[in-house]
């Protein structure tokens, strides 16, 4: 079933595109969860003199998990298309 809801066209390919959106939505939650706790916990090491080289890196680890973000996007949005291309092909196939 093809919907049109504003702007965006809406293809449905039933529970398997629920499931893969929900993988990469809980990886992207999970992922921003760690990145708070990185910048949290390096935000504290920087009050403490001895802890700043510490704080430093878990501000550089951090940093790199926000690369981390788009990436699980656009992997997501890929898997997505390619799975609604798969069943598109295969109701083209059946009918």
């Amino acid at each position: 079933m093809i919907q049109r809801n504003g702007r965006e066209l809406d293809i449905d390919i039933g529970n398997k595109h629920f499931a893969i959106q929900r993988r990469y939505e809980a990886f992207g939650a999970f992922n921003d969860l760690l990145i708070a706790i990185w910048f949290l916990i390096g935000s504290f090491f920087f009050l403490n003199d001895a802890l700043i080289e510490s704080g430093t890196w878990l501000f550089i680890v951090g940093s790199a998990q926000l690369l981390l973000k788009p990436s699980i996007k656009l992997t997501g949005l890929v898997h997505v298309s390619r799975v609604q291309q798969r069943v598109q092909k295969q109701r083209v196939q059946n009918n």
